[in-house]
């Protein structure tokens, strides 16, 4: 790609001003190319939130903002790489086998996901049918120091047809129709891997999926028919943002599940009982930290665990939600769920490694005049959150008669005895009540 020296000096000098000022004020002169200019400083600038490493390396050329919006962040893109050699670790270790490895990125995008997965693999591939994208990439991958990367241009089953052997193949079927609007289920996804499932698992021992956080996976799992061997539920910043599938050879009845929320990790086995559901350690899982916990009875519910002894309060992250795996936060760690429809968990004392937000119980009050007014003395601002509760946030708000902000947090919910509740908290510092 043949950009100007102007036009990249241009890039440079203006890439921290905001892009409007910048258009409304380009002079047309030179050989800059300014409409160019303009997408890569908008570009630029959203890659140094979400790519922080790109955005380090001067002369990379972004993509027009779907693209942008489309590709992976920089946590996701690492924690997909770090899966990689785990689970290319454990390949290795099965067949014995030193020949070269090589990954086969079918859907590669602006290649994020790419850059940083190459990097665990001898040889890898990258496939693309818009020639837009791949031009970047020719131009990129070399200043990402991806030596190694082939570049493919074409469509990804006329690829994967005359595809040899390879260790993994990963991809990230389109989520657009041809008008541009989303699409959730795999099915309506380009290419459709439940389609070409058999035919995916004949290249490569392993398949990496990214599908869409919205999916049901415990749906997507059957839909797949035993292949899911893995479901990775990745979160970060407490939003839910993709749902990673490891796809093998060999049908699996009990995929484990990995709940991930930045470095919160909590796995366990789907569909297995109480004794199976252990958490795997550190080096058998990513590089990240893994709850540090054993398998604890199953504790009762808050119904029988009287409030006098709620000290502390747990809301599960963003992960653990979409899992829904609230049965097995209650084995893992001394907690006690205050109603089944609530996913709000109260303890006696605090847990440090809980995957999710802690909160310490200033006091408690059902929607009794009295005990509210008790609850609420000397408040003026809260963080209001209601889980299984009658009213909206904006209603309770207004029934309160509180602002937003400030440091206390209401949280409004139903016990296992119907009683509609409001708890006080704080936010738990580390090592505190």
């Amino acid at each position: 790609m043949e950009i100007s020296e102007s036009t990249w000096a241009f890039i440079a000098k203006h890439r921290r001003e905001d892009v409007r000022d910048v258009a409304l004020h380009a002079k047309h002169d030179g050989d800059v190319d300014v409409p160019f200019a303009l997408e890569q400083i908008a570009g630029w600038q959203r890659a140094s939130l979400k790519l922080p490493d790109w955005a380090s390396h001067d002369g990379l050329i972004f993509p027009p903002q779907v693209p942008m919006e489309q590709c992976s962040s920089q946590f996701t893109a690492q924690y997909k790489a770090r899966l990689a050699q785990r689970l290319l670790d454990g390949e290795a270790v099965d067949d014995a086998d030193d020949s070269p490895t090589s990954l086969v990125d079918l859907t590669g995008g602006f290649g994020v996901d790419f850059s940083y997965m190459s990097r665990v693999f001898n040889r890898a591939i990258y496939v693309e049918q818009q020639s837009t994208l791949c031009d970047i990439a020719r131009h990129n991958f070399p200043i990402l120091g991806l030596g190694h990367a082939e570049i493919i241009n074409d469509d990804s089953t006329a690829v994967l047809d005359t595809l040899g052997r390879a260790s993994m193949i990963f991809l990230d079927p389109a989520r657009r129709d041809d008008h541009g609007s989303r699409t959730y289920a795999i099915a309506d996804c380009t290419p459709d891997v439940l389609t070409l499932k058999d035919t995916l698992l004949a290249k490569a021992p392993t398949v990496m999926v990214k599908l869409s956080p919205m999916l049901d996976w415990h749906k997507t799992i059957t839909d797949f028919a035993g292949a899911v061997h893995e479901v990775h539920i990745v979160s970060t910043g407490n939003e839910c943002k993709e749902l990673l599938l490891v796809l093998g050879r060999g049908r699996c009845a009990s995929p484990l599940v990995v709940c991930v929320n930045d470095g919160q990790v909590l796995s366990y086995k789907a569909g297995d009982n109480s004794d199976n559901q252990t958490p795997i350690s550190d080096s058998a899982l990513v590089a990240c930290n893994t709850c540090n916990t054993e398998d604890l009875p199953a504790e009762e519910s808050a119904n029988g665990f009287d409030s006098s002894h709620w000290k502390c309060l747990y809301e599960p992250n963003a992960s653990i939600m979409k899992a829904g795996c609230f049965d097995v936060l209650e084995q893992r760690f001394a907690v006690h769920h205050i109603s089944p429809n609530s996913h709000l968990f109260v303890a006696a004392e605090p847990i440090s490694d809980f995957p999710g937000r802690a909160f310490v119980i200033e006091s408690i009050a059902t929607m009794n005049k009295r005990e509210l007014k008790q609850l609420l003395a000397g408040l003026t601002h809260a963080n209001i959150s209601v889980r299984n509760f009658p009213l909206t946030v904006a209603q309770l708000r207004k029934k309160l008669k509180l602002k937003d902000g400030g440091s206390t947090y209401l949280f409004a919910t139903t016990d296992a005895q119907g009683r509609h509740l409001v708890l006080r908290t704080k936010k738990r510092k580390s090592g505190s009540l």
